[in-house]
């Protein structure tokens, strides 16, 4: 599950990169954000008597939808428009400031309490394989769920960047921005369009993660345990960001319950850091990430 969390996180980072080269600090922020218009979205229909749970559901996450379209038009039209052609640097700093907006605004629109989003995910374990392995594996049903989301997400937006004309725009834009603007592909569009599609994966994000372990503000620290998943699987790579999700969440696990009687524990808290440090170090483009070749 944890695995599967980070890779949500994460693809909000290879999308916005692969699209506009920019590494989106304020991803965290996003799903912070997401999570708390969904939630609050849930509990004023609930409370209305809108129908039922399902229906609630599906009208909070289309009008958490809605909110997060806007936030990516107000972040093309207010921010990135004004830093086109600018250094990544300045545009990394712009994110840095995106994120510390969204975190007070969220706040101030949404409330500052812990809440709780129920999407009807099964909670209970069940036990499988108990014909192949004795005493079988207990898996949990909200677990699968969470990797089926993700691995649907995964494909369409594989498919969209491979197989649209606005995907391949989307990869042009991300090559090389004047050269973009040059052959007539409008940036500023391209930019709202991947922000709005990354604020949907960080809606899916923070609706799952709110349903697991619920909607607080220390949603928004999680960009920093999913750096090691896009420096893992690499920055420009949509199933990277899954595989190295998947690497991350049940290597610091397994390293927890094998490794941790020996050192005291606290593994977990670094682990994720010290493996992206050495795949820095022998593959900094990471698993699937595209080799960058300088030709003088």
């Amino acid at each position: 599950m944890a695995g599967m969390l980070y890779s949500l996180v994460a693809l909000g980072f290879v999308l916005i990169f692969k699209a506009s080269g920019v590494f989106n600090f304020a991803q965290g922020a996003m799903v912070l954000f997401a999570a708390l218009a969904m939630a609050r979205f849930s509990e004023w229909l609930s409370a209305s008597g809108v129908g039922s749970a399902w229906m609630v559901n599906v009208i909070a996450f289309a009008m958490a939808a809605v909110v997060m379209f806007a936030v990516a038009w107000l972040i093309e039209r207010l921010v990135l428009r004004q830093l086109v052609n600018q250094e990544g640097t300045t545009l990394l700093m712009a994110t840095l400031g995106i994120t510390y907006f969204l975190e007070g605004l969220g706040q101030s629109l949404f409330g500052s309490d812990i809440y709780k989003i129920d999407i009807g995910m099964p909670k209970e374990p069940v036990m499988a394989f108990e014909s192949v392995f004795e005493g079988g594996i207990l898996i949990n049903q909200e677990d699968l769920i969470a990797a089926l989301i993700a691995a649907v997400l995964v494909a369409a937006l594989s498919l969209f960047f491979q197989k649209t004309g606005t995907g391949r725009a989307l990869r042009a834009v991300a090559d090389d921005h004047q050269a973009a603007q040059s052959i007539g592909i409008p940036l500023n569009r391209i930019w709202v369009i991947v922000w709005c599609v990354a604020g949907v994966v960080a809606l899916v994000a923070g609706m799952i993660w709110g349903s697991k372990l619920g909607v607080q503000f220390s949603l928004a620290t999680v960009a920093l345990r999913a750096l090691p998943v896009v420096i893992l699987g690499g920055l420009t790579s949509v199933p990277g960001a899954i595989i190295g999700g998947l690497i991350i969440g049940v290597g610091e696990k397994l390293s927890e319950v094998f490794l941790g009687p020996y050192v005291g524990g606290g593994i977990e808290i670094w682990f994720a850091y010290v493996l992206a440090l050495l795949f820095l170090l022998v593959r900094p483009q990471g698993l699937f990430g595209e080799k960058i070749i300088d030709r003088v």
